[in-house]
């Protein structure tokens, strides 16, 4: 519970109003306008599916250090759901124990003196058990080259650091095979190895893809070359395990004509193609993936994001796949959903992403994601998934600014909002912004637009299940400006009983903000152990006042608040214990 904050209930005629002090904004000449929210819990818009539970990263032997196996202990606990999660690197050559950023390694294929394929899954079992013992799920890349199998094998391994060229990473790894037979024997006894050690049913749950971003550096072929590896890769996994879920091709944003039309050559090809395998009309895909980012730039030193530029390769991405009549049901994974590119490029180097540490980076999630259920609705295509590419840097510097969920094994602002998600159930339900006043933005709107008015983004994302009800609340703007908090009545509809009990959370700069705090102590790179303790616990979801009950009348209520920017709330309404 956050001090100093105390709830006054004010009963009403129709309705009950919730009053919480936060921040300094009064509606008064010169402060924001008062935005009104009205959340009716009978208009259902569509499942609440947690597309939002789904990570990823670059390098894939943090996995079982110290505190990645602690953070991903923390994202299998948030959810309500299996996680699953995505890495890169999983079958390159490397003897596993490097931890340097942007790469990774298993040593899974080499090969003896006489060109024999050696088999070692010893590395990416224990990446891949320490997501199972977590009950989460591997969304597993199949990627990159062996150096054994790459037709260009040196050099084989980057050393790539942050401020450097950025292409210099695409070494060997980066190339096709010199033999697809071989390529796709490693394939099928990966996957056959994977249902001996986990059993076929755990298997079944996960989902397989080939390669990243083959329609940019990633790739040091042709398309047709990755559309020949996806046919061989597609044989091998469904050969070893018939009902595995293969699908593809992790192409970049559509927005981009190029990558565009490479997602629409790769589908036409799975529809129509010849079979480089079978020789037959087609190729086996379950599922459609591809991604989607935004483009923060610097203005006149202050960070402006582009959550439109991120919405407009996902709407773009929706069209083309809905498009297809015979592909529009299958699910789609956005398997890279960030508000830019590079995980592993700090603030020093890209001040540009100054956005990560605080909580720019939470209200821009919580935004955002909103708005890929309102384009899925749009489009009427069937969102699976959107990878948050976020994870942890093991032994980098204190809030040293890469786009991660934590830092020391300590968790940012940004991944309480998945917190916030993981407590929000049921069905999607109407949340109407008062669209008459220029501070409303639909999500067509911050599509084209993006957030540049003068005015923030304030709206809401909310769902009801049997015993409970959410909303989410922000206070976003692409621009990181102080500005006062803004004063929002949010207007209940359609809550089933007559009393509610009722939890408010908070990510602000004085809640569930550990890099606030680490601020104020000096930005210390050595921390005590009692200022480690202090931050651990502020990098958990708070609560802005203490839980109480909440009197209703006709099921409407009114909650009162102010939010600063940047900030988001989550109010959760349950009634498990009040008889109907």
């Amino acid at each position: 519970m956050s001090k100093g904050y105390y709830g006054i209930l004010i009963l009403i005629t129709f309705s009950v109003i919730l009053y919480i002090p936060s921040g300094s904004a009064q509606t008064v000449d010169g402060n924001p306008e008062k935005v009104s929210l009205l959340v009716d819990f009978t208009q259902k818009e569509g499942p609440m599916d947690p597309i939002w539970a789904w990570w990823g990263y670059d390098e894939p032997n943090y996995t079982y250090m110290k505190d990645g196996k602690k953070l991903l202990t923390e994202m299998a606990d948030l959810s309500p759901v299996p996680v699953y999660v995505r890495a890169h690197s999983l079958l390159n050559t490397d003897e596993g124990s490097r931890t340097d950023l942007k790469w990774g390694s298993t040593n899974v294929y080499t090969e003896d003196e006489n060109g024999k394929p050696v088999y070692d899954w010893t590395i990416v079992d224990k990446i891949i058990d320490t997501y199972v013992e977590r009950g989460m799920k591997p969304f597993m890349e199949i990627g990159f080259m062996p150096k054994a199998l790459s037709t260009k094998p040196e050099p084989y391994r980057h050393h790539w650091k942050p401020g450097a060229e950025y292409n210099d990473i695409y070494t060997g790894w980066a190339y096709p095979p010199n033999d697809y037979e071989k390529y796709a024997e490693l394939v099928y006894r990966w996957v056959e190895h994977s249902v001996d050690r986990y059993g076929k049913e755990e298997v079944e749950s996960w989902y397989w893809q080939l390669w990243n971003e083959p329609n940019i550096g990633y790739w040091q072929g042709t398309i047709s070359e990755y559309i020949k590896l996806y046919d061989y890769a597609a044989h091998a996994v469904k050969r070893a395990l018939p009902s595995a879920r293969f699908g593809g091709p992790e192409t970049t944003g559509p927005g981009w004509d190029k990558a565009a039309d490479f997602l629409r050559t790769f589908l036409d090809h799975v529809l129509h193609g010849r079979n480089y395998v079978t020789g037959e009309t087609g190729s086996p895909i379950d599922f459609i993936s591809f991604h989607a980012k935004g483009n923060p730039q610097l203005v006149e030193g202050i960070v402006q994001m582009d959550m439109g530029q991120q919405l407009r390769d996902i709407d773009k991405g929706f069209e083309i796949v809905a498009s297809y009549p015979q592909l529009r049901n299958l699910p789609i994974i956005i398997g890279e959903s960030d508000p830019e590119g590079c995980a592993a490029c700090s603030v020093a180097d890209y001040p540009h992403n100054d956005y990560r540490n605080g909580t720019m980076y939470s209200s821009y999630t919580a935004a955002s994601f909103a708005r890929k259920y309102k384009l899925a609705d749009h489009h009427k295509v069937n969102l699976l998934g959107a990878v948050t590419w976020g994870f942890e840097f093991e032994n980098q510097p204190w809030f040293a600014g890469f786009r991660s969920m934590a830092t020391n094994g300590i968790n940012k602002p940004v991944f309480n909002v998945f917190r916030m998600f993981g407590m929000m159930h049921g069905d999607r339900v109407s949340v109407k912004s008062n669209t008459d006043s220029k501070l409303a933005y639909d999500f067509k709107e911050v599509r084209d637009n993006s957030v540049r008015k003068d005015e923030p983004d304030i709206n809401g994302l909310a769902a009801k299940d049997v015993s409970s009800a959410t909303i989410m609340v922000w206070n976003y703007h692409d621009k990181n400006t102080d500005a006062p908090a803004s004063p929002i009545d949010v207007f209940i509809e359609g809550l089933p009983v007559d009393q509610v009990l009722l939890h408010h959370y908070r990510i602000d700069k004085e809640h569930s903000n550990s890099y606030q705090v680490w601020l104020e102590k000096g930005s210390p790179q050595n921390p005590s152990n009692e200022q480690i303790k202090e931050l651990e616990e502020t990098g958990q979801l708070q609560l802005l006042t203490s839980p109480r009950w909440l009197q209703t009348k006709d099921g409407k209520a009114v909650i009162r608040m102010n939010l600063p920017r940047q900030g988001v709330s989550l109010l959760k309404m349950d009634w498990s214990a009040v008889k109907m």
